[in-house]
């Protein structure tokens, strides 16, 4: 696959809260860093990053709802809001970009979940699909057309990110082994990884490996 000047990498809330050891920890969650490292001092020379950045007490935290547990799912006024662990703590050593990866590339930080009383998984938009974080005009001021995802988690911040990137008018590939998924099981059968994975071939979004970019 051949990039362009046109191209831009955006890496998805790449934080040791979300890696083995951190409270809402993806299975294999760290080995996206060294993957990323070398996307970044490869063929990437631009790429923004996005950063879960919670207030404690947020409203998305299953601690704030007496007698829910994490996973369950809860009605917000914006809809459907799965609760999750108490993570991305603003401030804490978890909720920064992970340590071990490289910055030199990275243009644009958005934190994303700052707000009590709406979650954020995408990008573009906090959880209400009202409150834009301002990604689409920065980008399209860049001149970029496509736009390669990497990082946590395959099946919500980034299949977020991916199809509002389409909906906004981008070329979206999602590098997958720079990837990690949680998978939580569905009523309807499969899994969050599968609809994740189904919504997203039928917006039109791309799969590919970081070895077809290296």
């Amino acid at each position: 696959m051949t990039l362009t000047g046109t191209d831009m990498l955006g890496l998805v809330d790449v934080q040791p809260t979300f890696m083995p050891g951190g409270e809402l920890a993806v299975a294999e969650g760290d080995l996206v860093v060294p993957l990323i490292n070398r996307l970044l001092a490869g063929p990437f020379r631009h790429a923004f990053a996005t950063q879960d950045w919670h207030p404690r007490g947020h409203s998305s935290f299953a601690s704030t709802h007496p007698g829910k547990q994490p996973f369950e799912t809860v009605q917000m006024p914006y809809g459907p809001q799965t609760l999750w662990p108490d993570h991305a703590i603003q401030g804490s050593a978890n909720a920064a970009l992970h340590p071990d990866l490289v910055h030199d590339r990275i243009e644009l930080i958005i934190r994303k979940g700052f707000d009590p009383k709406i979650d954020s998984y995408s990008a573009f938009y906090e959880n209400d699909r009202t409150t834009t974080t301002g990604l689409d005009a920065w980008l399209r001021a860049r001149g970029v057309r496509r736009v390669f995802l990497a990082g946590l988690a395959t099946d919500y911040c980034v299949a977020w990110s991916a199809e509002d990137a389409v909906r906004h008018g981008f070329e979206v590939v999602v590098i997958e082994d720079a990837c990690r998924g949680i998978g939580l099981p569905l009523p309807s059968g499969g899994t969050t990884m599968d609809a994740a994975q189904r919504r997203l071939a039928e917006l039109g979004v791309a799969f590919t490996t970081s070895a077809a970019l290296l």
